[in-house]
């Protein structure tokens, strides 16, 4: 399974459904261009439908980059607590942080607040995630190697 959490941003007619949502009438809510208004992203379709293998039983890990505003902190928790899986998440009533281990196994394939904490500062950036969650991976498998 694979989850995807992605903003598009408004102004795109045809994304969300098949046939796009219906302007009712032809009305159009600025009948004559807004010069302060200009259209600067745009989204292919490709990019919007596009479908990634995630192998929860293998070395795959879902890094969940949060944006302030955008209802990340209800994605994030719904990730851990409400998300089906073969091994689901365990939460502890009392505890910021849930457990999310793959099967058979004593790794996480979640690296959020909500399962790591805050690892790599509170609120980082795409930049610091990359340069960071590597690190932090590799400190916490060595770890369990050593109890081993």
């Amino acid at each position: 399974m694979l989850i995807l959490y992605q903003y598009v941003a408004p102004g795109v007619m045809n994304f969300g459904s098949p046939h796009g949502y219906l302007v009712e009438d032809d009305t159009d809510i600025f009948p004559t261009p807004d010069p302060h208004y200009v259209k600067k992203y745009y989204f292919p379709i490709r990019d919007l439908e596009r479908t990634v293998d995630f192998e929860i039983k293998g070395e795959d890990v879902i890094v969940f980059l949060h944006i302030q505003k955008t209802g990340g902190t209800t994605f994030g928790r719904h990730l851990v607590q409400n998300v089906r899986l073969e091994v689901p998440c365990d939460c502890r009533p009392g505890q910021k942080k849930c457990t999310c281990y793959r099967p058979n196994r004593k790794e996480t394939w979640l690296f959020s607040r909500f399962s790591t904490g805050w690892s790599c500062g509170l609120h980082a950036d795409w930049t610091e995630l990359t340069n960071c969650v590597p690190g932090v991976l590799n400190k916490k498998d060595n770890k369990l190697k050593n109890l081993r």
